[in-house]
């Protein structure tokens, strides 16, 4: 679980199945002794990851990617700029499936989107 060791919530608002938080970073998780020594940077599966984990957050129950309609890895997370990143989700659930669609961003910049489908576990 990346929520809590690499990422927190700072807040969260919540309006119908739309949600915008705000999120801080950890800059001295483990994953950035590899990704990559001397310019780390957060890793795409890390994202990912943190998508599920705000899902299960949001849904209260837990979660398994079953389809990644779109990932896009759009520019760097580099752990050492401190600020807040800001998340934009919309979802809907429909039986035991749960659509998402997200933006997350660093200051202004657009970092990551996905969309796709989680089912409950």
């Amino acid at each position: 679980m990346l929520l809590g060791s690499l990422f927190s919530i700072v807040s969260m608002q919540t309006e119908n199945n739309s949600v915008i938080l705000e999120l801080t970073l950890y800059d001295r998780h483990p994953v950035f002794d590899g990704h990559f020594p001397g310019r780390p940077v957060v890793p795409g599966a890390c994202l990912l990851q943190l998508v599920k984990e705000i899902m299960q957050v949001i849904t209260g129950g837990e979660l398994q990617l079953i389809k990644a309609n779109q990932l896009k890895f759009i520019s760097l997370i580099e752990p050492a700029r401190k600020g807040i990143l800001k998340m934009q989700l919309t979802y809907q659930t429909e039986g035991t499936t749960v659509s998402a669609s997200g933006t997350l961003f660093n200051d202004a910049v657009v970092c990551f989107r996905f969309n796709g489908s989680f089912q409950t576990v």
